[in-house]
């Protein structure tokens, strides 16, 4: 039997992820050049939008950032979600 990965993040996370995804597709922005103006390597991006990396709050900030978005509507969309 094979070993299965286990979840890293909450639902509501997960939305918070498909938030910023969203808004670099919307910006029409590759994951290349967003690792490149993060100054990291295109599979942190990867790794960060299929949940097998979570950002820390210093990095969400900079990720948020490079992507001309708010931080704190970040945090209200999780809070309207109920995460508290």
């Amino acid at each position: 039997m094979g070993t299965m990965k286990k979840a890293i993040a909450t639902q509501e996370y997960r939305n918070l992820i498909a938030w910023l995804k969203q808004a670099r597709k919307n910006s029409g922005m590759t994951m290349r050049e967003l690792a490149q103006m993060l100054g990291k390597p295109h599979t942190f991006v990867q790794k960060v939008e299929i949940h097998e990396r979570v950002l820390d709050v210093y990095e969400y900030t900079v990720y948020c950032e490079a992507l001309n978005l708010d931080p704190r509507d970040g945090l209200v969309l999780l809070k309207r979600q109920g995460f508290h």
